[in-house]
């Protein structure tokens, strides 16, 4: 798969001239095996996918499915915070421990992954949710991990139905693909300190 990005007006491919044209290539299986292995990109690394039983996870055929673990933080409107990410108030969330957690109906849970990713810097990764979590009316959003970026994944669970729902820690989540530029980027995340850099556990909104 081959994203072809276009500068300037998308008038007729000729008329573009071809400095302006860049190439982004999603990472095979292959790929991703040698980045964690050799460069530690994925640890823990699950070079099979493991589906016996549980909500699969591990390398996939162009990605990883990640897991997640068993620490949440569940939003509640118990104390009558008010969600500001400028100011964000602990009190609009309790914090769970568990093997699996209950996910209020049209409600909101934070986690964190049992992965540690180092992204190299002539990558780009966006994640996409998982068909067994989207067909119950889960959805995940994770933000891009930025080239040079590292650190466990703060991953936002949205559970839209009018019904409680269920995640279970240790099994997949959502799915990482990943995709490799036809060259370096010139700053990286971690060149410009991003205030998300190296995040351990799960990481609060900063400013």
């Amino acid at each position: 798969m081959i994203f072809q990005v276009l500068a300037g007006p998308l008038r007729s491919r000729r008329q573009i001239s071809p400095s302006y044209r860049g190439r982004m290539s999603i990472k095979s299986d292959r790929w991703i095996r040698e980045q964690a292995v050799q460069h530690r990109m994925i640890e823990p690394f699950s070079e099979k996918q493991v589906a016996n039983g549980v909500i699969s996870y591990g390398l996939s055929s162009y990605g990883y499915d990640l897991r997640v673990s068993d620490e949440f933080k569940i939003f509640t409107n118990v104390n009558s915070a008010i969600i500001d990410p400028k100011a964000f108030d602990e009190r609009s969330f309790v914090s769970v421990q568990a093997e699996s957690v209950i996910v209020p109906p049209n409600s909101f849970a934070l986690a964190r992954s049992v992965e540690y990713f180092r992204i190299p810097r002539d990558v780009l990764t966006i994640c996409v949710g998982k068909s067994t979590y989207a067909r119950c009316g889960i959805i995940v959003n994770v933000t891009p991990f930025e080239p040079e970026w590292e650190g466990f994944v703060t991953l936002e669970i949205s559970n839209t139905t009018p019904l409680p729902a269920k995640i279970y820690a240790n099994e997949g989540l959502c799915q990482i693909l990943f995709f490799q530029s036809d060259e370096p980027c010139e700053t990286s995340y971690a060149d410009r300190k991003g205030k998300y850099q190296k995040q351990q556990g799960i990481v609060l909104p900063k400013l």
